[in-house]
């Protein structure tokens, strides 16, 4: 018999690791850029960001994907904090690298990849079960929460 296909991913996009490492979950999808000081309530990992699209859902426990980061250089204690307190994201893809981005995943400790060969905000919907492996510079994306 053939390889299950349950188990092959829908879409495989590859990048430039950030931070290294494996992660799978529940994809977190925004089109808008987050903001971390005055954005995001570390202690629950919540976007609190008036008029952002996320605005009031949480990405603990979650892969986030997003452009990328805006504001000041709080973005990175904002981040920090919720590794702290439990409320991180399991991983991170984005795609535009900035200090305060790059800095806040470096504290974050999580997989984290950019520099796609195809863009992960038109590949991947909230909802979509995503692994990380940033080592090897691969994303898998199983559609619709469908799990391998």
């Amino acid at each position: 018999m053939g390889t299950d296909t349950l188990t092959k991913p829908d879409v495989v996009i590859r990048g430039r690791k950030v931070v290294g490492g494996v992660s799978e979950g529940e994809a977190m999808v925004t089109s808008q850029t987050i903001s971390g000081w005055g954005g995001v309530n570390p202690m629950k990992g919540e976007i609190i960001e008036s008029h952002h699209e996320l605005r009031g859902q949480s990405f603990a426990g979650k892969i986030l994907v997003f452009p990328g980061a805006k504001g000041s250089s709080g973005w990175s204690g904002v981040f920090h904090t919720t590794r702290l307190t439990g409320k991180a994201p399991l991983g991170m893809l984005f795609n535009i690298m900035t200090t305060k981005v790059a800095l806040g995943c470096v504290v974050l400790r999580v997989p984290t990849m950019t520099d796609f060969d195809s863009d992960p905000l038109e590949q991947i919907e909230t909802g979509d079960w995503v692994r990380i492996d940033a080592d090897e510079g691969v994303v898998s994306i199983w559609k619709g929460g469908r799990r391998p």
